[in-house]
This record gives structure tokens, sequence and C-alpha cells, in this order.
């Protein structure tokens, strides 16, 4: 907290003097962790971890809902709290699996062009059709006093396009008596997880080959995706966007290297038994 993603974006891509730069999507204001920053050639696959699963640690107060479903929001309700332990796990146990969820009023969701927020902060209700998300892991990691103060905290892997905020509250409401989130840390996202990363300051005071030797390849983003190898040949002709004949899973999306092992790019097999080229790395 303290920082917004931008600001953590703008401060590292000055420190490598990178003319594109991207982050692969911003933390709640709330929220602290895990914001793997692209530079270079490595933006054109940023995409990629948008589409990822993502891990979180979140802490719920339970007996209050806001607003905003977060401890930055305007308090709505109290309600008494009487759950018991057993009770939060058998309601977690029923949100995994793929759930339907309402996008919350504060979000960066557009409506005509503009984010819902703001419509939320002019107080107009904007109707939402719920979403299918799916919650693959929900469990609980509490200290042991934490139920007697009224909180408890989750860890949960989920998809893409999942709100932790309204998950949150959603598990408040299936308990009777209200919830909204107090903190949270994104701890990974799809192969990158948070003990591998670096702070800001730790960036900060690097010399410049240091730093360089932080950063991780362009292809490191697409390591659960499979591979071709190709010959000098068919790898000159990959790099001027020429589409290949070369057996494979049509629609299947694969690497492509070189015969040295250099990384050329992003391509997907056709129908017709080709290698078609959808983003490749520009020569160094």
């Amino acid at each position: 907290m303290g920082i917004s993603s931008n600001h953590a974006l703008q401060a590292v891509r000055r420190l490598y003097r990178a003319e594109k730069a991207g982050h692969t999507g911003t933390l709640d204001p709330l929220a602290t962790g895990l914001l793997p920053l692209c530079f270079g050639e490595a933006t054109k696959f940023s995409g990629e971890l948008l589409d990822a699963d993502k891990q979180y640690l979140a802490t719920v107060q339970l007996g209050i809902t806001t607003d905003t479903a977060d401890a930055e929001g305007r308090v709505l309700e109290t309600r008494a709290v009487g759950v018991s332990s057993d009770d939060i796990s058998a309601v977690l146990a029923e949100f995994v699996g793929e759930i339907d969820q309402v996008p919350p009023m504060y979000s960066a969701l557009k409506r005509d062009g503009k984010p819902l927020y703001e419509y939320a902060r002019a107080g107009i209700e904007i109707e939402r059709k719920a979403r299918r998300v799916v919650i693959h892991e929900l469990h609980r990691i509490d200290p042991t006093d934490a139920l007697a103060k009224g909180s408890f905290m989750f860890e949960v892997r989920c998809s893409k396009g999942t709100y932790v905020r309204t998950l949150a509250a959603d598990i408040g409401e299936r308990l009777g008596c209200g919830a909204h989130l107090t903190a949270l840390r994104r701890m990974a996202i799809g192969n990158l997880s948070l003990d591998k990363a670096h702070t800001l300051g730790d960036i900060e005071v690097l010399d410049g080959e240091a730093r360089d030797e932080l950063l991780l390849a362009p292809d490191f983003l697409l390591a659960g995706i499979g591979e071709v190898r190709l010959d000098a040949v068919a790898a000159a002709q990959l790099k001027h966007g020429q589409i290949l004949v070369w057996p494979g899973q049509p629609g299947l999306r694969v690497r492509a290297y070189g015969p040295e092992g250099r990384f050329i790019g992003l391509c997907q097999h056709t129908e017709d038994n080709r290698l078609r080229p959808l983003r490749l790395v520009a020569e160094s």
C-alpha cells in the first residue's frame, strides 16, 4: 500500500531507461504483493499473465459490510457475528469451483466508456451481469485467535476476472453476518511468485549490470506453452513473418526457437499443417 501500480511501473521504467513498459494487472489501493513489470519485447507477451490464474492472501472482517467491499469504503451495515470455525470452512468449500460473481461498482470495468467507479462516486448504481469465474483453491490460514476478533484469513487461487473483495463479501452474506476485506496480498500470477520478486528499494540500490541480471527473458511469460525447434532456414523465414509448413495440433500455440536456442516468438498451428507467427521478438 502507499504506492500505485503505475507509480511503481514508471519508477522502475526510469531505472531501466525502457522505451516500452507495462504491468500485468493493477493492484487495488488496499492491496500489496506481486506486480510483474514488462519492458521492451516482453510487453508483447504481457497479456499472457492477464489471462493467468492468480493467488491471493486475504484478511476478512466479519459483521461489517461496506460499499466497496473493502476497508476503503463507507460502512453500510453492522451485524452480530455468531459463526464458528467449522461454519467458515463449510462456506468456503461451497465457493470452490465455477461460480457466478457480480463485479463491484467500485471497479475499473467500463460502461459507455466510463469506469464503474465514476458512476459509484456519483451515487449511481449500474446494473451488472454476473460473470463466471473459477475458484481453484480456497482455504483458511488463520492465526488461532483471529476468529475471536471477528476476522479470518484465507488463501485463494482463482481465474482471471475474479474480484477477491466480492468473494469476501459474498462469503460474509452466506455466513449471515456480512463481511468486508481488510487486507489483500497477491502471492502469485501464473508461474511468477512473490518469493522470487524484488522490491523497488532492492532495484534502486543496484548498479546497471546487477539490475539487468534481475530481468527474466520474454519467453519466461510463455513457460506453460509447448515449443518447436526450427532449423536455420525455417527460423529465418519465420523471423520475416512467413508462414511455415509445419505439422502440429490445429489451434495449439507454441514457442518457436532457432537452432541456437534463441527465442523467436509465439506461433500457432493452423488447420492446414502450417505454423503461423503471432508475435515475434525483434532482433537485438
